[in-house]
């Protein structure tokens, strides 16, 4: 069973950057995909990126490709997600999740078996 921790959320002005973290235990983390998704306030949670187990593949949503990247560091059970010229709309939680399969992570209808606390993530206008 696998535990995820995410961090590095706060409060940040449009067109800054954050950095969010996600420290994972439990099973060999390397053999886990990983991905974040986010969620607003009155809306569903939505599929961000996603990373898979050596880190040679990402996936992106459409609202923030060319913002935002994933990556990890399977040395450090860490995987990160480097946001840059935030926008209101990115406000939301974030939250880490970790599963065996990719396709549990990065498809149609996402379900991963692991996920964080979630972090909050405040973009002012």
């Amino acid at each position: 069973q696998a535990q995820v921790v995410e961090s590095g959320g706060g409060l940040v002005q449009a067109g800054g950057s954050l950095r969010l973290s996600c420290a994972a235990s439990g099973r060999t983390f390397s053999t886990y995909e990983m991905g974040w998704f986010r969620q607003a306030p009155g809306k569903e949670r939505e599929f961000v990126a996603g990373i898979n187990w050596t880190g040679g593949s990402t996936y992106y949503a459409d609202s923030v490709k060319g913002r935002f990247t994933i990556s990890r560091d399977n040395a450090k059970n860490t995987v990160y997600l480097q946001m840059n010229n935030l926008k209101p709309e990115d406000t939301a939680v974030y939250y880490c999740a970790a599963d065996g399969r990719l396709g549990n992570i990065v498809g149609p209808t996402p379900t991963p078996r692991y996920w964080g606390q979630g972090t909050q993530v405040t973009v002012s206008s």
